[in-house]
């Protein structure tokens, strides 16, 4: 079956103009805009302290005889549950500066002492499961990007950037000072910043944006200073402004962070499936440096020399059985995290991902001037080069990425910019190189036999009034591979947002050209036009029991350039939050999808697949020990790993994915998780095809906010009925167990074991016939030791 193509008269472009004709002239009748709202912004004046503030001085739950005079500030108001309400507990906030620090300290009542959650935990692991206050500063007063700071009871840290279009970023680390105390009538956490971890501009008298907030998870209570509304889009449009701050200076701040490490390791070397063998280092020691300078106060250099990560955690599982298309996971390693936000664009040119095992890297991003932002990368990536075998030509080459993203801010929220990526690399033609052949993903072929890989174009971001967005991007990309071939097309993004107390609407528009690709971004497939929709209309009783609920409605379809329709998506559902910090979701999908004899060379012509599927969601944060969210799935799904030389046909299928986080008491936390990936014949009689699980479990038991304890087991189990999947049957348990003892970010000695067992036969490996499965026997086929010692330096 064909259909016109989204082209003529896409459904973004309808709804779009739909949502400008309702909300303009309402904005025309106002007089503004840009900006409608009613509410007037306060403004705190601070004070100059002449002498420090102490934790010790507001135990009383008011400041001591020997606390400072600082500015006070209260009357907080909710945003949920009940927008405009007075917040249900009592918060007062003083602020105060000297020449070194801006404090703050949040004097927090509660009427049940014994509902809060203070849990000692690892820096940056609270969340909305914990008490909590935040502070936002807006340092060049732009409500564009603000600095964020939160603490618990405890005085545990977590510190981001936060955007309004993309929520808090928690990639940015910096060192500050805090500390938290329970008491009998509530607690009181502080916050001492230094101006030398802030940039702001060079100016004798400072004013900022500021919003303060605190989180109360036994009442579902969500509250701000001032006041931020839901009914507006964003909260930086709606922060106060912080006065007073003068005769300040961030400093010189140039930072070194040099690391040393020693460890051993055995490993299985898999970069020839065809002549396995272990490897083994009973000793080894590495060293390495990152850096940073701050210039002109509003720009930062960072650099990194043979960086090591090993410190980091497992990525957190997903589903990867029966999936078409590549999974996205997010980046986790902080030289790449930190400052991606001057990075990001509608569509994803900047997936670091892409750069596995970089030795030299050098960034630089911020401000220049009022209007303007920057980001520069340049890194290499040895990953290609240490995947394949001694005498492949590949062996020990490297690629070369360059990406550099300049923007304009326009009027309020708004920018437009610009993107360049570039990689480089020495490929060979695929007949020379066991590279593509050992690659999971299209991507990664591809990336194997291209030598030249550059992408450019133009982005927007254009903010109207309290409520409407819209961003798109357009660029083109060329691609070189190594044996001659000539890729080039252009791709388009268009994304709109309409937000307010009670509607959520959502447009988006994509159209990809048979010739673009891109290897510095993530995208899963070329010649593709799909346009999605997401509506939710809320109904706010704002009751005991219920906060909020009403229907919502997802659609999805895609065609290809020829006007093929690939797939249709018509998705109703219903939610509903309950005060008991509970929401609750329920889906309907009525859904078809093409596939053509493009995709799988064992179809003979273009075959449709009618499906369906019911799904429920479920998060529970109300109990104090335990909090649970979770999905699961029932569908008529398509097996994509039927057996050799047979089609692709329609299967039952369950997955589900629920994670249970319990604390038997204050230092230890326990997230369980648990995923499914089932299908089963639909015709009699029933047979299993596939049964993937997943299951993790991790320990952290953080004995002070320095010292910490984590253990994570993981088991993966893949079986297979070989009569209806190629697929192979596998099994392994992983454990990896980390010693952490963090003085501030940059600052810390790890220690660390990890050890893989798999269900892999060892005669195979010991006679190099290639890597066989077993039913029921593992080895060990990795196991790695290590002790890291880092320091940071600040000048």
């Amino acid at each position: 079956m064909r259909y016109a193509p989204p082209s003529r008269l896409p459904g973004w472009i309808i709804s779009s103009a739909i949502t400008i004709v309702c909300i303009l002239p309402r904005a025309a009748q106002s007089g503004a805009v840009v900006n409608t709202t009613p509410l007037t912004r306060p403004v705190i004046n601070i004070v100059r302290v002449d002498h420090a503030p102490k934790l010790e001085d507001f135990l009383e739950m008011q400041p001591g005889p020997n606390a400072p005079a600082m500015a006070k500030v209260q009357n907080f108001i909710e945003k949920d549950p009940k927008d405009g309400a007075p917040a249900q507990e009592r918060t007062d906030a003083y602020l105060g500066y000297d020449s070194r620090y801006l404090y703050a300290v949040f004097v927090c009542f509660d009427s049940n002492p014994g509902r809060i959650r203070g849990h000692m935990a690892r820096r940056e692991s609270i969340g909305p499961d914990h008490d909590e206050v935040q502070l936002y500063l807006d340092t060049f007063n732009d409500k564009r990007r603000a600095y964020g700071f939160m603490i618990n009871p405890r005085g545990i840290q977590y510190d981001y950037i936060w955007t309004d279009n993309n929520g808090d970023d928690g990639s940015w680390d910096t060192v500050w000072d805090s500390w938290g105390k329970v008491t009998p009538q509530g607690y009181v956490a502080m916050m001492a910043i230094p101006f030398k971890s802030l940039r702001f501009p060079a100016s004798g008298e400072q004013t900022w944006g500021i919003i303060l907030q605190r989180v109360v998870p036994h009442d579902n209570d969500n509250s701000f200073y001032p006041r931020v509304s839901s009914s507006i889009q964003g909260r930086l449009n709606q922060e106060g402004t912080l006065k007073g701050l003068t005769n300040i200076s961030p400093g010189r701040n140039i930072q070194l962070n040099p690391y040393g490490i020693a460890g051993a390791f055995r490993g299985l070397d898999q970069r020839d499936p065809n002549r396995p063998a272990f490897l083994a280092n009973h000793l080894g020691c590495d060293a390495g440096r990152d850096g940073k300078m701050i210039l002109h106060d509003s720009l930062v250099l960072d650099f990194t020399v043979n960086p090591d990560f090993r410190q980091l955690e497992s990525d957190q599982p997903q589903n990867t059985v029966n999936q078409r298309f590549e999974v996205f996971f997010p980046e986790k390693r902080p030289f790449f995290q930190e400052g991606a936000n001057f990075f990001n664009t509608p569509i994803n040119l900047y997936f670091t991902r892409r750069i596995a095992d970089p030795q030299y890297g050098i960034r630089l991003t911020g401000k220049l001037g009022e209007k303007w932002g920057l980001g520069l990368l340049a890194i290499d990536d040895q990953g290609l080069g240490r995947v394949v075998p001694d005498d492949d030509p590949l062996r020990r080459k490297r690629a070369y990425f360059t990406v550099g993203r300049v923007t304009r801010e326009l009027w309020k929220q708004s920018h437009i910019g610009l993107f360049y990526g570039d990689r480089e690399f020495s490929a060979v033609t695929p007949d020379k190189t066991i590279c593509d052949d050992n690659a999971i993903t299209t991507t990664e072929q591809i990336s194997c036999v291209t030598r030249s890989n550059r992408v450019g174009g133009a982005d927007f971001d254009f903010k109207f009034g309290d409520h409407y967005r819209i961003n798109g991007q357009a660029v083109t990309s060329t691609t070189d591979e190594a044996d001659g071939t000539h890729l080039a097309g252009p791709s388009f993004d268009v994304y709109s947002n309409y937000s307010n107390r009670h509607w959520l609407l959502e447009s988006h528009y994509v159209d990809t050209s048979p010739g673009f690709v891109t290897l510095t971004g993530f995208f899963r497939r070329p010649d593709f036009r799909q346009e999605r929709h997401f509506d939710r209309y809320y109904w706010r009783p704002e009751g005991k029991i219920v906060t909020d609920y009403g229907p919502q409605f997802f659609h999805v379809s895609s065609w290809d350039h020829s006007g093929l329709n690939l797939d249709n998506d018509f998705e109703p559902g219903f939610f509903m939050d309950l005060k008991a910090n509970t929401h609750i979701e329920y889906w309907h999908g009525i859904t078809n999808e093409q596939l053509r004899p493009v995709d799988f060379s064992t179809l003979t012509r273009t075959t449709n697949f009618g499906k369906g599927y019911n799904g429920f969601f479920i998060s529970n944060g109300y109990f104090k020990l335990v909090q649970l969210n979770g999905s699961i799935n029932f569908a008529k799904a398509i097996n994509f790993d039927p057996p050799t030389n047979a089609v692709p046909f329609l299967a039952d299928e369950v997955n589900a994915n629920w994670t249970v986080t319990v604390h038997p008491w204050s230092p230890l936390a326990i997230d369980n998780s648990y995923i499914l990936e089932r299908l089963t014949r639909r015709s009699a009689p029933a047979q299993a095809i596939i049964n993937a699980h997943i299951i993790r479990s991790k320990w952290n038991y953080q004995y002070n906010p320095r010292l910490g304890f984590r253990a994570i087991f993981q088991y993966n189990s893949l079986l297979r009925n070989p009569l209806f999947t190629d697929l192979d049957q596998g099994k392994s348990f992983n454990a990896d167990f980390l010693v952490t003892y963090l003085v501030h970010p940059g600052t810390a000695f790890y220690v660390g074991y990890n050890s893989n067992l798999e269900n892999l036969d060892p005669l195979g490996i010991s006679r190099h016939n290639g890597l066989l499965r077993t039913n029921r026997s593992y080895i060990n086929d990795g196991r790695v030791i290590f002790a890291k010692i880092s320091y940071l330096f600040r000048f």
